[in-house]
């Protein structure tokens, strides 16, 4: 069996306008959400949309494109991996943001 990797893969829809940053180098850096939905049946039987939000940086070529394509609203297919980081606040208080690193992407609708 082949070693276990850090993949995630996405189809969602983008939650926000992309973030981007652009470095001293001329690197640059996009931030979106994506939202997906799953449904399941509840215990009276009505069917139940669950939303759930993922944070997906990018960066370099796909960032780029992100930059150039990728609107509010706009289907998008991800594959990356997930990460886990850490800060401290203004007040101090440790905060943790887990978020999906995206290494390609496709765009998907309209």
């Amino acid at each position: 069996m082949n070693a276990m990797k850090n993949r995630v893969q996405l189809i969602g829809n983008v939650g926000n306008e992309p973030e981007v940053k652009t470095f001293d180098g001329g690197k640059k850096v996009a931030n979106i959400t994506v939202a997906t939905n799953d449904y399941y049946i509840n215990d009276k039987g009505d069917k139940v949309e669950q939303t759930e939000w993922h944070r997906v940086t990018a960066w370099g070529k796909t960032a780029e494109i992100i930059e150039k394509y990728v609107k509010k609203g706009k289907e998008i297919a991800i594959d990356g991996k997930l990460t886990h980081r850490s800060y401290d606040d203004k007040d101090g208080n440790k905060r943790y943001i887990t978020e999906v690193v995206a290494n390609d992407i496709l765009l998907l609708g309209k």
